[in-house]
């Protein structure tokens, strides 16, 4: 069996996908779409110049092309799973579905944040996680998964209570800064990191000098590699999760603290509802953080029976998106 996955791999969580796949006996090719460069320094003037006066991304041009390249020199696939159709044009997935007989997608965000309902007809079938999208267009219901192997808390040796990375978003920044207020009067120790552009750190700088309880946030411009986050949330008791407007499915994070037996503190109401919830592992906040106190952080985590562990990892995701039985793999 052939099978393509096709992102624009941001955090590098897709090629797992692939790996996954070549576990279990598939011929799988993930191509990655960010992994495009501009072959010389003429073209990326170039392409400054056609964003500027011709309101062109050029590069982005550039990367579907080299999506379809590539698919010529592989051929016809089995299946082609496009994650986030919203990095491809309407024609661009069109061609993409003639190397297959079954072309999947499955949405990272909702589509509030990224309308491409326009190009979901193109689609044999559509997977998102996000509880609203489901309902009224009839996708089908799967959630983020755990791509890391399980590695038990006893292993890990801790030197903060909580830890936090998140790119800007205004939403966030305004509960963070009630929370860092509440973790400052609790005596928590925590480590925030706050990713953004430079217009950002500078709206960022103005605010943090107006509240004294940030002085412990760091700012960066460009996003550290996953690896270096996963070795901050070895380090830490708890991890904190905090979504953005119109969001309802569950983040990477809550699944990279299952693996790493961490606990999490939240503010989306919807992960009450999943098998997995257990108040001693994780925190949903209330409005006023009256229920964020001490006691969270001094109570051990309560480690998840095995069955639901399973049913969250990549694995059984990759067994449900492509349908695959032991007879059909190889």
């Amino acid at each position: 069996m052939k099978i393509s996955i096709i992102s624009f791999d941001y955090w590098n969580y897709d090629c797992h996908i692939a790996k996954k796949l070549q576990e279990k006996g598939v011929e799988a090719t993930h191509i990655n779409m960010g992994t495009y460069r501009y072959k010389n320094f003429g073209e990326k003037i170039y392409n400054a110049a056609s964003k500027i006066f011709l309101n062109r991304n050029i590069k982005h041009v550039k990367r579907q092309e080299y999506v379809l390249e590539y698919l010529s020199k592989i051929g016809f696939q089995d299946q082609i799973l496009v994650l986030n159709p919203h990095t491809l044009d309407y024609t661009t997935i069109a061609k993409i579905k003639s190397y297959t007989n079954h072309l999947i997608t499955y949405l990272y965000d909702n589509l509030g944040r990224y309308p491409v309902e326009n190009k979901l007809e193109l689609f044999d079938q559509v997977y998102s996680f996000e509880d609203k999208d489901v309902l009224e267009h009839g996708f089908d219901k799967i959630t983020n998964y755990n791509y890391l192997s399980n590695k038990p808390k006893s292993s890990q040796k801790n030197h903060q209570d909580l830890f936090y990375i998140t790119s800007y978003d205004k939403k966030r920044i305004k509960t963070l800064r009630k929370i860092v207020s509440k973790l400052a009067q609790l005596h928590i120790k925590y480590k925030i990191v706050i990713v953004g552009k430079q217009v950002w750190k500078e709206k960022l700088n103005r605010f943090l000098t107006q509240n004294s309880n940030f002085k412990d946030v760091c700012l960066i411009k460009k996003p550290i590699s996953i690896d270096e986050v996963l070795i901050e949330y070895e380090k830490s008791d708890v991890t904190l999760d905090l979504i953005r407007d119109g969001q309802e499915g569950l983040s990477f994070r809550v699944f990279e603290a299952m693996a790493l037996e961490k606990k999490i503190i939240t503010d989306n109401p919807s992960i009450v509802e999943y098998d997995f919830y257990d108040p001693q592992n994780i925190l949903y906040l209330d409005k006023n953080l009256a229920n964020l106190d001490t006691t969270f952080f001094e109570s051990p985590y309560n480690k998840l029976p095995n069955d639901i562990f399973k049913k969250y990892t990549l694995d059984k995701w990759v067994e449900t998106v492509f349908n695959l039985r032991k007879d059909n793999c190889k």
